[in-house]
């Protein structure tokens, strides 16, 4: 990636992947692309939906059309949906892929988190995930430090958060890291979502 060429984001998603866990992340880099059309700014990034098949049935039954991990272009920033991830996190491709990925930027949404673990992407971090699977992702990964009670938390070039809606907010910061808070703001303005990052305190920032 060059200070021209747009952000990759990859979403990664499976069946029973949890709807607004993938959509409100897209929904955030897309929308803040419209933001900077209607400045005549080119757009700050290029975001899809990637998974091991060319389409996927979110929870509710709601189907998603994808690129798939063979045909995805290299990412720049991952990001891992959450959902019931059981399958996922057993999936050779999915794991290779996760793995294997160049992103400088991993993140998850929710119980994606249960997915970095699996591909060893988180090891000994500390993060956070849905309020009712605090206990489960600590009890299985003992050496992570699990927070309750957090929107999003970061450490060095890792991102998870909450669960569901958190999403939104880690990825309003996620703009701010890679184009500036005042598009992060523009583009929450844009969505009519209330957003106040100050309060969100990354693990090695701000405490």
């Amino acid at each position: 990636m060059t200070a021209t060429e747009p952000v990759r984001v990859a979403i990664l998603v499976f069946d029973e992947v949890e709807v607004l866990d993938c959509s409100g992340p897209f929904e955030v880099f897309s929308v803040a692309n419209r933001v900077l059309a209607r400045r005549g700014e080119p757009a700050r990034f290029d975001v899809r939906l990637v998974a091991t098949t060319p389409q996927v049935i979110a929870r509710g039954g709601l189907p998603l059309g994808t690129t798939t991990l063979s045909q995805a272009p290299d990412a720049d920033l991952l990001l891992v949906a959450g959902g019931v991830t059981t399958d996922a996190e057993r999936d050779p491709a999915v794991l290779e892929y996760v793995a294997g990925s160049r992103a400088w930027l991993r993140a998850s949404v929710c119980t994606g988190a249960f997915v970095l673990a699996a591909a060893g992407v988180l090891t000994d971090q500390t993060v956070t995930t849905h309020a009712e699977d605090v206990d489960d992702l600590a009890a299985r990964w003992p050496a992570l430090r699990v927070l309750r009670g957090r929107r999003w938390v970061r450490d060095g070039d890792v991102f998870t958060s909450g669960g569901i809606s958190a999403g939104i907010d880690l990825s309003l910061h996620l703009v701010s890291v890679l184009a500036g808070t005042d598009l992060a703001r523009a583009t929450a303005t844009q969505m009519e979502y209330r957003w106040d990052d100050a309060d969100k305190k990354p693990v090695g920032e701000a405490g």
